[in-house]
């Protein structure tokens, strides 16, 4: 029998700070509790009368290898990690305040936001927390892209990636799937980092963008490997790309009961499946018992 499980959020505010990867802009970040039945806010604070932008698929815009959301002339940009970091964990009701559009690049990874967040509590709340649950296969595809999903086994959400680089190179082929909770986005996928190859990092420079990045900041790879930077995984990139798709997904709001396999896929793909998902499954928000 399905179960929902209760809403959570943080016991007290905790902040992160640094500067995002594209503008080099400065960002204090603060995580702070919210009622039940919020959702994750975002607040820009440095902007007159505080706006507020809800972290669901429908603010989403398109905007280059990033995830960005929009509400009311107001944006928040590269909010993947935050959201990977939130959506891991099951942290369902959050303000995040934010005195930049960009949140803070630091690692590359959702490492330094699930650090804070552990460090702040995570508390129980009364309300449940809706769940969709996948009885058919659903697929979406892009050119030589592809994102899938399809009925689950028992009431657990599974995810896979296989990346595909070719065969020569650095990165090559990858492939890593896990059942997802707490403990295994902490373990497994949170530690992971962005990454690009040299002539990619060579180009956003020349457009201005990133300059005040460094491969010491996120994984920059040239035909022998990272450069002046280690690997945490032997298939580090694969696992990033998972957490990629873990915050994209967590802009639908809701849990998932199902399995998900992508080839190739990125932000662009990942929320057009989420908006699949959300138009083709109802949310369970409570479970009837019998009498």
């Amino acid at each position: 029998m399905l179960s929902l499980r209760p809403q959570q959020t943080i016991a007290r505010p905790v902040a992160v700070e640094g500067f995002g990867y594209w503008s080099g802009k400065d960002n204090r970040l603060e995580f702070r509790p919210a009622p039940a039945n919020t959702g994750i806010v975002f607040v820009r604070e440095d902007l007159r009368h505080h706006p507020r932008i809800p972290a669901r698929l429908e603010y989403r815009v398109e905007t280059p290898r990033r995830s960005s959301l929009e509400c009311g002339g107001a944006r928040v940009e590269m909010v993947e990690h935050v959201m990977a970091a939130l959506g891991g964990l099951q942290i369902d009701n959050c303000e995040v305040a934010v005195t930049a559009p960009e949140m803070p690049g630091c690692d590359g990874s959702a490492l330094p936001f699930v650090e804070a967040l552990l460090r702040a509590g995570v508390v129980k709340q009364s309300a449940p927390r809706p769940v969709r649950v996948l009885s058919r296969v659903v697929r979406v595809e892009e050119r030589d892209k592809w994102f899938e999903a399809r009925p689950g086994i028992g009431h657990e959400c599974f995810m896979r990636y296989l990346l595909d680089y070719g065969p020569d190179g650095p990165i090559g082929r990858q492939s890593f799937g896990l059942s997802l909770t707490p403990e295994s986005f902490c373990q497994e996928i949170a530690p992971s980092r962005t990454f690009m190859l040299k002539q990619e990092a060579e180009w956003l420079l020349s457009q201005g963008l990133g300059r005040r990045t460094t491969p010491r900041d996120l994984l920059v790879f040239d035909a022998d490997g990272p450069i002046d930077n280690q690997l945490r995984f032997p298939d580090e990139c694969v696992r990033h790309k998972l957490l990629d798709m873990v915050g994209d997904l967590a802009l639908c709001g809701c849990d998932f009961v199902g399995r998900f396999s992508a080839y190739r896929s990125g932000h662009r793909l990942n929320a057009e499946m989420g908006r699949n998902l959300l138009s083709q499954f109802p949310a369970v928000e409570r479970v009837r018992s019998c009498a």
